[in-house]
């Protein structure tokens, strides 16, 4: 299994995520990766960590989410791998729940959105997103 952390999802990943596939509730798994520094393109505030600048973004995206009618469910450091080896662990995991994955893609779309993913691209080294949905166990 290769894992890549990216930033952006692909052109393929695009495609599927906008089919309209998969109804009703999803709960995005985000694994975080931060730059040690904060990134801005600006130059702005390089003295703070990109744990710092994606704190930013998350307080902020957290009151998007809720006015979508969605949740964060869960948010916590990440200390170890204890099965498996992913070579370098990521520094944060971010559990959201969305009502669809349409009012996600409306949330990315926003002016609101747009307005504070400054933050998110200072802090950000690399993700992986994954989509999931209730039910199987």
């Amino acid at each position: 299994m290769d894992v890549v952390n990216a930033t952006r999802p692909n052109e393929a990943q695009i495609k599927e995520w906008t089919s309209g596939s998969v109804e009703g509730p999803v709960v995005m798994v985000n694994l975080l990766k931060f730059h040690d520094n904060a990134q801005y393109a600006d130059g702005r505030d390089p003295e703070i960590s990109g744990a710092e600048a994606y704190g930013r973004y998350g307080a902020e995206v957290s009151k998007i989410v809720k006015g979508l009618g969605g949740k964060m469910i869960y948010g916590g450091a990440v200390t170890m791998t204890l099965i498996g080896d992913v070579g370098d662990d990521w520094d944060m995991i971010a559990c959201v729940q969305y009502p669809s994955r349409k009012a996600m893609l409306e949330m990315t779309m926003s002016d609101a959105y747009k307005a504070i993913e400054v933050h998110r691209d200072a802090g950000l080294a690399g993700q992986l997103n994954i989509e999931t949905v209730a039910g199987g166990l």
